[in-house]
């Protein structure tokens, strides 16, 4: 039988209905409350492409090249128009039509879901690859379950599994065709503390389905409940959107929730007692914690999914199942983790003790580790750093990631807290000290150190014992995987690739500034040289690969994509630099859009990774135009995105405010079409100051706080709330206290912060929010 019904099927049934159809028969069979439906198995699926014919060329169609991008590109359309061109033979399309006759009245409207049954594929990779239909009736179900089946073979999944050795051939797929629940609210319900794995459920709960929630569309409210007395501790959060049936199409559309329901809570006491009720059923079928999907209409319970919490287990690396991920299907687990401790690998003493100070700066990453100095004076010295070494050089560039990886500290003469060396050095989570002035000098080759970077001092000899090992990625991970509910989305900032997983295991809700000058940079040659050497297609093949790596990790969370902003000096000391330039002060110079907009030929490359990104289904990515002055800025650049095939009303893009000139003349910006402003508050700062960033004799005058610079981001936000537009901070100053409680009293749309505070940005959000509504009420 190509059909198999829910009350069919048990967790048994893996290998024919894939995880999603195994989980959903088994919740059926123990009398949960699980819409109807039905299950094309995965062996219909493997009839169709065998007794087509097609499968041979399917296969062999996708054994390409995966970093050959336009490769990629042409197998995975030859793969899918294979599958969708060839012709249902007539005795299966009886046979699900008829089985859709049979759910709800015969014209009910359905999900069509992917059901993989590949569950040894690593959940990262695999989660959210495959389609998800909703509201579909008769007329296109034949179509959605093949697109299902040819979604197997998009881009994204082609990749996957042939960077981890695994057979295409080997990858079956079910698709679930259940009756939809036309939710008045839902949301996903964790039946035990999903850290601890103590008797709390946690409920999340937004109105109308669930679909908002799982996309991060809506910050749902949050019930902690105590299952021993089932004493209730609510978050009620500011829910602007929900997502729900459009009547008149049967799509599913996103609209503005009511005035009087945005900040109404979700759930009432009797919803939550049912919902408990459910989920200690659940659990005590299972024998163990479950993730539940859930949804409420007309005052009923469904259960839409369930599968196991893995983040008890303080040895998992990753909260969701190779079964669910960040599907329609999926809970809210994407990002969250096992419980790490927050301090870093080597914290452990106090480097305040007798030890000599050899020299001091500005401590730019936190920690305290001993070891080796290696004084860096040439890229040719980094081949001596090693594990455990303490890095101790002029300045940091991009092409020393690698061996600030290997390094267990680092240390320049100069710099500031928003050097290259600060970023990199916090995004890896390695201790690090700025701004020293004379460390390559005071310091000896292989002179045992101890460097402090909470108090920016370097002292003779060792005065830490490294603890045991910890790996970078678990120090941010959050103590708790569920995060505080906040209106304001928290976002987190992201200079290398390297630091992708680091910066996703922090429970950020999307990337707010992804760079894309430290992945040119470390080419070690200006744009023009390598695509000179190398070709067009060599350049942006960079730049797709290192931008998909952090939206992969990501995914389907939003990933902010700065187009390049590098000052000349940067470019000077590259291959091919020679043509740079000379500025008197590069920041105020030949970077930025304005760069972009005069060397169109090589912007066009930029731009040509972003479509193709697009194209291999990328949605999370968005563009964001750097050192914008005015709306002529954004009209050319807008013009050049249509010229590269991308379509500005389709993809979400904006504009980094970084100068006075575009925060006093932003309204004529959103007229210009962008979809979001982001400040960039070092530069607004600098400019707004006449503070040069880099400069440590006028450090102490460097203030994101100053009375000015908040007038300008007040008035930036309060314009843009007037035209739709969203705003954003991706500034180290989106880090700190102070600006983050300006920031959230303003209306702010979302604040990225640094890796290492994004959980205290959170949580500094939700108590400013809190605030705000109780002075409200009062």
């Amino acid at each position: 039988m190509a059909v198999l019904w829910l009350d069919e099927i048990s967790a048994g049934d893996l290998e024919k209905v894939g995880g999603k159809g195994a989980s959903l028969g088994e919740l059926t069979g123990a009398g949960l409350p699980v819409p109807p439906g039905f299950v094309v198995t995965a062996g219909t699926y493997r009839s169709f492409i065998e007794e087509a014919e097609i499968d041979e060329e399917l296969f062999a169609a996708v054994d390409v090249d995966v970093d050959d991008s336009s490769a990629l590109a042409e197998a995975a359309d030859r793969a899918q128009e294979l599958i969708l061109e060839t012709p249902f033979p007539d005795e299966l399309r009886e046979e699900i039509l008829a089985s859709y006759a049979e759910v709800g009245d015969g014209e009910a409207f359905v999900a069509v879901r992917s059901s993989a049954t590949a569950e040894d594929l690593p959940d990262a990779s695999f989660a959210g690859q495959q389609e998800t239909f909703l509201n579909v009736t008769e007329e296109d179900l034949l179509d959605r379950v093949r697109e299902c089946w040819a979604s197997l073979f998009t881009q994204r999944a082609i990749y996957y599994r042939q960077e981890q050795g695994f057979d295409h051939s080997a990858v079956n797929i079910a698709v679930v065709v259940q009756q939809m629940v036309d939710a008045e609210k839902s949301g996903v319900m964790f039946t035990s503390h999903p850290s601890t794995g103590e008797p709390t459920m946690i409920i999340e709960a937004a109105w109308g389905l669930g679909e908002a929630v799982v996309s991060g569309a809506v910050s749902p409210d949050n019930y902690v409940v105590e299952r021993e007395d089932r004493d209730v501790d609510v978050t009620v959060a500011e829910k602007k959107v929900k997502h729900e049936k459009d009547e008149a199409t049967g799509e599913t559309v996103e609209r503005e929730v009511p005035q009087d329901k945005r900040n109404e809570r979700v759930l009432a006491d009797d919803e939550i007692d049912a919902l408990m009720d459910l989920g200690e059923r659940v659990e005590d079928h299972y024998g163990e914690p479950q993730d539940v999907e859930w949804a409420i209409v007309g005052g009923d319970v469904y259960m839409l999914q369930s599968r196991p919490i893995t983040t008890i287990d303080e040895s998992s690396s990753n909260g969701a199942d190779a079964a669910g991920g960040v599907d329609a299907a999926a809970g809210l687990t994407d990002g969250s983790g096992s419980v790490q401790s927050a301090e870093g690998a080597s914290t452990g003493a106090d480097a305040s003790g007798s030890n000599e100070v050899l020299v001091d700066g500005l401590g730019s990453s936190p920690g305290t580790v001993s070891g080796p100095a290696k004084i860096v004076t040439k890229l040719d010295d980094l081949a001596k750093v090693g594990e455990g070494d303490i890095i101790v050089t002029e300045m940091t560039m991009p092409d020393m990631v690698p061996a600030m990886k290997r390094a267990s500290g680092i240390i320049t003469d100069e710099g500031g807290m928003t050097s290259h060396a600060a970023i990199v050095s916090r995004e890896l989570g390695v201790p690090a000290i700025v701004g020293t002035t004379n460390a390559t000098t005071i310091l000896e080759d292989g002179q045992v150190v101890t460097l402090d970077g909470d108090k920016g001092s370097v002292l003779e000899g060792s005065t830490v014992e490294p603890d045991e090992e910890t790996e970078p990625v678990e120090e941010v991970r959050p103590q708790s995987p569920v995060k505080p509910m906040t209106a304001t989305e928290v976002k987190v900032n992201v200079s290398i690739p390297e630091a992708a997983e680091r910066a996703a295991a922090t429970g950020a809700d999307g990337v707010g500034l992804l760079r894309t000058e430290h992945m040119i940079l470390s080419l070690n040659q200006t744009p023009e040289k390598f695509i000179e050497e190398n070709g067009t297609d060599a350049y942006t093949k960079e730049l797709v690969d290192g931008i998909r790596g952090v939206a992969d990790e990501f995914y389907p969370r939003p990933v902010r994509v700065r187009t390049l902003d590098a000052p000349t000096d940067e470019f000077r000391q590259l291959e091919g630099g020679a043509d740079e330039p000379e500025e008197h002060n590069p920041m105020l110079g030949y970077r930025g859009i304005r760069r972009s907009l005069d060397r169109a030929d090589v912007f066009a490359h930029e731009l040509e990774a972003f479509r193709r990104l697009y194209e291999m289904g990328y949605d999370n990515v968005e563009i964001m135009l750097p050192l914008v002055n005015d709306a002529e800025d954004v009209y050319r650049a807008k013009a050049c995105m249509k010229e590269a095939g991308i379509d500005p009303e389709k993809r979400k893009w904006g504009a980094m405010i970084e100068t006075p000139a575009a925060a006093l003349s932003v309204e004529e910006l959103a007229e210009a079409g962008i979809d979001f402003a982001s400040f960039g508050t070092n530069d607004l700062t600098q400019y707004t100051l006449a503070v040069d960033r880099n400069n440590e004799n006028v450090a102490d005058r460097f203030d994101e706080l100053h009375p000015a610079v908040l007038r300008l981001i007040g008035d930036v936000i309060e314009t843009c709330r007037e035209h739709g537009v969203d705003t954003s901070i991706c500034g180290q100053a989106g880090s700190k206290p102070e600006m983050v409680t300006f920031l959230a009293k303003e209306g702010i749309t979302s604040i990225s912060a640094n890796i290492d505070a994004v959980r205290d940005v959170q949580h500094e959000v939700k108590r400013v929010e809190q605030k705000l509504l109780l002075d409200s009420v009062r």
